[in-house]
């Protein structure tokens, strides 16, 4: 997989840092054992309305110097989030695709210092998903993020050994860390390629910590655009 993402350094950050990567990548649905778009992990239990997994999720992190903001503070590493996670589909499911809750509760930790646990993340979104045309996947969502204090003082936090004239000391609290509005596609090109995308942007309105020095606006956009080729499937089919 490809992919090519110019992205929001932190929620409330004004820089953008711009990622380009060639990852491996595999799907897997199993009656138990599931890696998909969305998480890699074990589906707990499941009826015709809802589902509990326990997967994880990751995302890149930003250079400590790149952020002007930051600079002189501890890098935000490459964080990955491992729990569980309530799905609930919301009324008939269709080949037009439908509305679907998601309710994941996560613990965050950070890859680029040894798995170091940077705090819980709270993060219902309510997605709802089209079919427009044969090959065609897309979808809308809205979502908040909630952090508790340490994960929030990660982002937000202003240790004294760190204030400067221009960035003051600040202890973060914990709560909203913003709301967010996101957008994606899939494009079936053949059997083994895919293209895909997707732009979404977060809003500090109401949030915990804009009072924070690092926060220098309240909303910012991620967007990503990526390819994919299948290289090798298994001969059995997978498990919806």
């Amino acid at each position: 997989m490809g992919l090519a993402v110019s992205q929001q350094a932190y929620p409330g950050s004004d820089q953008q840092l711009g990622r380009v990567r060639v990852l491996p990548y595999a799907l897997y649905r199993g009656r138990w054992l599931r890696a998909d778009g969305e998480t890699v992990g074990l589906r707990a239990a499941r009826t015709a309305q809802w589902e509990l997994d326990i997967g994880a999720a990751a995302s890149f992190g930003g250079g400590g110097d790149d952020i002007e903001a930051r600079r002189g503070m501890q890098r935000l590493g490459n964080l990955v989030e491992f729990g569980p996670r309530l799905k609930w589909r919301l009324g008939e499911g269709s080949t037009s695709g439908g509305w679907r809750l998601a309710l994941p509760l996560r613990g965050v930790f950070d890859l680029s210092d040894r798995l170091r646990h940077r705090g819980w993340a709270l993060e219902p979104e309510l997605t709802r998903g089209w079919r427009p045309a044969e090959g065609w996947r897309t979808s809308m969502s809205l979502g908040a993020i909630v952090a508790d204090r340490t994960l929030a003082d990660t982002f937000y936090g202003v240790k004294t050994s760190q204030a400067t004239a221009l960035r003051p000391a600040y202890q973060a609290r914990s709560g909203l860390v913003a709301w967010r509005l996101s957008a994606s596609f899939n494009r079936e090109l053949n059997r083994d390629w895919r293209v895909f995308g997707f732009v979404r942007t977060d809003s500090l309105a109401g949030a915990a910590n804009r009072a924070s020095p690092l926060v220098k606006q309240t909303t910012g956009t991620t967007v990503g655009l990526g390819v994919s080729v299948t290289l090798a499937r298994s001969s059995a089919s997978g498990v919806d």
